[in-house]
């Protein structure tokens, strides 16, 4: 079964739904202007109920099939919110918003799950519910957590959850998924160095954080070189030193700061763990004192086998089998839909955007060629998910 027929005569319609919100971005939970567009798009479509409010600013539109309400429900989920990026595509629908744009696509993963959920209404060619997801702050505000907290899956009794990204790099038409890890946990840490401070002609006076600070950072390397098997992936990257205020004074105080990526909880663990060892010994050896604050923040997003092996036939139905990857290579990246996949099981799969300028790139552009793929694949995967139930 190809790309719909239906979707892809309003390919011109949908497309101006996306540049339309490409040119209003918000940030986070801010998202007011973007919600009220989605829920009067479901309310003009005929949603059976559009909820709004949950998770602060997310909207969920419940689309009952040929039977009416009652029978199993599954969730498809889209972003809503911006990047604080100043624009420099130079395309007509530019953002009209100061220092914000649309540099991760959400507004066409908006638009493709819009489109679908339009085509669902006027067929209704399903027995049960599909309940379209509309999330805000998936940037850094972990909008699914708040959803999650306002009752999402209480509220919802949803058999199975699916999400859906675009890819650059990946050509227009493909798909993207696998069983297991897809994307990696996202954790942050800061590490305070209290040294003591003085004249920097006098360093034999003093105990000098920023020499402390440059031995843990160069300690933090051996982490995933020499503690982490070679054969999983690890991320430890240090992207902060702040230190001193000029140059003939050691300062009191160093801070450094990263994050960690990794694909496996034994990974993530371990990281966490040599963070604070190294930190600690290095900060002793020196006769310096130090503080290790670690956040945890998204999950390892993980796919359900089943599920991906099921999203790998839906998007080979969409756009053949030629065209999808179904032991796509993870990400380092993070995605906080892995709140909803440890709640229920589902699958994350990539789309691609072409040859475009990278995610979170001032040049970056949602393609609108493929907003007929993602819409096509959101229907045809309701309707089979809901004929399996």
């Amino acid at each position: 079964m190809p790309v719909n027929n239906r979707i892809a005569d309003a390919q011109a319609e949908i497309a101006g739904w996306r540049q339309h919100l490409h040119q209003r971005p918000e940030l986070l939970y801010e998202v007011h202007e973007t919600a009220a567009f989605v829920a009067g798009k479901l309310r003009d479509f005929g949603c059976d109920e559009v909820i709004t409010g949950m998770g602060r600013t997310g909207v969920v539109g419940l689309v009952h099939g040929r039977s009416g309400s009652g029978g199993p429900m599954i969730g498809l989920r889209a972003d809503m919110d911006a990047l604080p990026i100043t624009e420099e595509t130079g395309v007509a629908y530019a953002s009209k918003v100061p220092g914000m744009m649309h540099a991760c696509g959400h507004d066409g993963h908006t638009t493709m799950l819009l489109a679908a959920g339009r085509s669902l209404c006027e067929t209704r060619a399903f027995d049960g519910t599909v309940a379209l997801i509309f999330q805000p702050a998936e940037e850094g505000g972990a909008g699914a957590k708040a959803m999650i907290d306002d009752g999402l899956f209480e509220r919802l009794p949803l058999s199975r959850v699916y999400g859906m990204h675009n890819l650059p790099g990946m050509p227009i038409g493909r798909f993207g998924m696998r069983g297991g890890p897809i994307m990696a946990s996202t954790d942050e840490f800061v590490i305070t160095v209290d040294g003591r401070g003085g004249h920097a002609a006098l360093p034999h006076r003093t105990v000098d954080p920023i020499v402390v600070g440059a031995a843990i950072v160069q300690g933090l390397q051996a982490i995933v070189a020499r503690n982490a098997d070679p054969l999983q992936s690890l991320v430890v990257s240090v992207t902060q030193f702040h230190a001193g205020f000029a140059h003939n004074v050691i300062p009191d105080e160093a801070v450094v700061s990263g994050t960690v990526r990794a694909l496996s909880l034994e990974l993530r663990e371990l990281a966490e763990a040599r963070i604070r060892e190294i930190a600690q010994g290095i900060a002793t050896a020196h006769g310096a004192h130090v503080r290790v604050d670690y956040d945890r923040n998204y999950p390892i997003t993980i796919n359900d086998p089943a599920e991906a092996e099921f999203c790998a036939g839906i998007a080979a139905d969409i756009a053949g089998a030629d065209a999808v990857d179904a032991a796509a290579a993870p990400l380092m990246a993070g995605e906080d839909f892995s709140y909803m996949l440890e709640k229920c099981p589902g699958a994350y799969v990539f789309i691609g955007n072409g040859d475009s300028a990278s995610l979170h790139s001032a040049s970056y552009d949602f393609a609108d060629e493929a907003l007929v793929f993602g819409a096509s694949y959101w229907q045809r995967l309701a309707e089979a998910a809901l004929a399996r139930s």
